[in-house]
């Protein structure tokens, strides 16, 4: 859905693509001086430095971004396709960076005061309104250029860091601009090939973008570029106010979807996935909140751990399935986007700023965003790993920022899942900024297994089914029923020691007492169930409370739920709502501390295993060795 979209038409691009074209071709720029003379001193290699402090003198430079491209392969007067892109992206960007500076002009007063200007100058407070408003636009127009450059240049090299920020200039449109391309022919200066050519393009627009939002707070008057919502889908540009969008181009989104009848097993896992994509789609654009966020149980972060084959992957491709067949309806965007190992990189820095990158995208709030992170225990490392590559701990650092940081806002509109085979090996903090635990241990009973054989064996063959009424076990209501009955009592060995010592002490829980003191013997037995364990676990309950069955018509058409407005969503599932009895509080804080006495055996195991096997391995050697001295064989 495109929200207070702003309509750009071609001929209006169109109408500044001579002043674009001299703009790339040749045109004077008038800039700061450093103090450096232009002329080496014969012999010598240096150059003259005066003692005289011009700093803060002009001077002009002859800015020729077009010979500038071609420099980079000299002997060839034809373009190459890298060399012909960025030129043709760069005077594409200048017409549209025009057209929106244009569109602000007449969403703000600028265009009238601009006319009534044209006829008799401005006097007062309108010549101040006026130089103001014209200051604003040049923002814009610059802002707009950059965010063009930054979604529409792929490169893959390394990101240069010797790149200077631009001498931005606000006077007018095309003075911005100027100071904007005269940057840009700097930073691609004397480069030694195309890819570099289109590195530092890219990071030099990257740097734009930052030097502009830092200087955002001087303008007055951007409020109605704040809400544009821009769409071009001829070169695939979005530009959504100041909100940088992903710089990587949206293509439709190709993975094998599952249904919820093709996953066998995991049952509360299930149940909560089916929860959380009908959770996302409650996410209100124009208010950029969820009403799940504000009436709690909004599942941002989870990790699912299990062993290699129990369904893992399949959870994933029916959440994005459902999410994806969801915005459908909706006309809504939606981004998925899994992080893994091929992103770790080996330059200092990258992984880290991979990871940022992979965060940001799915973070957009203009669209409904699902990122994963597969095998996180390989690809964020423990910071007490000194094992573990710089790009690892980067990953690691990037993600509990993300998660839990100072500056993480939730808006309802994404969700993060973090999938590992070992989650004993995640970072203790990492892993306990995951709000929810899901066990995906695969199917269990008798009759899972021969559903899950009778669904993937399929229809080409004649043999009975049998004694079995197909599929019954996984109906979800009953299963999950099923499920968290077995909650209330603990699971794992080490919590069921502690629950059995409270129960001979204090009886039934039965009062918040009762469970605070619960808590803190949990606590004495496991010290990384912390402040923020206790947060993910009344979390859990709120999600239990908020355990609503959102009907599926209300996802048939848009017009049901998903186009209401904000205070109608939150209403309808207010609606819904039920208050969480101590069943529920008792069922999800076993949940939830099973999980860690089970990371936590799961660790001190894999330390006892690897303590016998080093054990055995020195005894064989002792073993050969005497062996190997009996037979005159060993030599000292």
């Amino acid at each position: 859905m495109d929200v207070g979209l702003t309509t750009i038409e071609e001929k209006d691009i169109a109408r500044h693509l001579a002043v674009a074209q001299g703009l790339v071709t040749r045109f004077v720029s008038l800039e700061t001086g450093d103090g450096k003379s232009g002329t080496e001193i014969a012999g010598t290699g240096r150059r003259f430095v005066s003692t005289v402090s011009t700093g803060g003198l002009r001077k002009t430079r002859e800015v020729e971004l077009a010979k500038t491209i071609q420099s980079v392969r000299p002997a060839d007067q034809m373009l190459s396709i890298a060399q012909h892109t960025l030129l043709f992206r760069a005077r594409r960007g200048v017409a549209i960076a025009l057209a929106v500076a244009e569109v602000f002009g007449r969403q703000s007063d600028l265009e009238s005061l601009m006319a009534r200007n044209a006829s008799a100058p401005l006097q007062g407070e309108d010549a101040g309104h006026f130089k103001r408003l014209l200051s604003a636009a040049s923002y814009v127009a610059a802002f707009a250029f950059a965010a063009y450059l930054a979604q529409l240049i792929e490169a893959d090299g390394e990101p240069a860091n010797d790149i200077a920020e631009p001498d931005f200039v606000f006077d007018t449109a095309q003075d911005a601009l100027k100071s904007v391309i005269a940057s840009l022919d700097r930073a691609i200066s004397g480069v030694s090939d195309e890819q570099a050519m289109l590195s530092r393009a890219k990071a030099f627009s990257a740097l734009a973008i930052e030097g502009l939002l830092q200087r955002k707070g001087r303008f007055d008057g951007l409020g109605s570029f704040e809400d544009m919502h821009l769409r071009l889908d001829s070169d695939d540009f979005t530009l959504d106010g100041f909100d940088v969008a992903p710089s990587k181009k949206r293509t439709p989104l190709v993975m094998t979807f599952k249904k919820p009848n093709e996953v066998v097993g995991n049952h509360i896992a299930k149940y909560q996935a089916l929860k959380l994509s009908k959770m996302l789609m409650a996410y209100d654009f124009d208010r950029q909140l969820n009403p799940f966020v504000e009436l709690g149980g909004f599942l941002f972060t989870f990790i699912g751990d299990g062993a290699p084959g129990t369904g893992k992957t399949t959870l994933i491709q029916m959440i994005a399935g459902l999410v994806n067949d969801y915005c459908r309806v909706a006309g809504y965007a939606f981004h998925y986007e899994n992080f893994g190992v091929d992103q770790i990189s080996s330059y200092q820095g990258k992984s880290g700023q991979n990871c940022k990158q992979f965060v940001t995208n799915v973070l957009n709030p203009r669209v409904i965003g699902f990122g994963t992170i597969d095998d996180v225990d390989q690809v964020a490392a423990k910071r007490s790993d000194d094992r573990a590559s710089s790009g690892q701990h980067e990953i690691t650092g990037v993600l509990m920022e993300a998660f839990s940081g100072a500056s993480t806002v939730i808006r309802g509109n994404c969700s993060f899942g973090m999938l590992s085979n070992y989650p004993e090996n995640v970072d203790d903090a990492l892993r306990q900024r995951a709000g929810a635990r899901w066990l995906v241990d695969g199917p269990q009973t008798r009759n899972d297994y021969i559903d899950i054989f009778a669904l993937l064996a399929g229809k080409n063959h004649k043999i009975p089914l049998g004694d079995h009424k197909l599929f019954e076990a996984q109906q979800i209501e009953r299963a999950v029923e099923t499920a968290y009955d077995e909650l209330s009592k603990p699971q794992e060995d080490g919590l069921k020691a502690v629950y059995d010592r409270f129960i001979k002490e204090n009886g039934e829980p039965e009062t918040l007492s009762d469970i605070g003191t619960y808590l803190h013997m949990i606590k004495e037995r496991e010290p990384r169930f912390t402040g923020r364990a206790i947060k993910n676990v009344t979390d859990a309950i709120k999600m239990r409370a908020m355990d609503v069955e959102l009907p599926d018509e209300w996802f048939e058409k848009p017009e049901t739920f998903m186009h209401k407005s904000y205070d109608d969503k939150k209403a309808m599932i207010e609606e819904l709502r039920n208050p969480f009895t101590m069943e529920m509080v008792l069922q999800e804080t076993n949940r939830y501390a099973d999980s860690e006495f089970r990371y936590a055996d799961k660790s001190d195991d894999a330390a006892v295993d690897k303590m016998v096997r080093d054990a055995r391995l020195r005894e064989r050697a002792v073993r050969e060795v005497e062996a190997l001295k009996a037979k005159g064989q060993w030599d000292v």
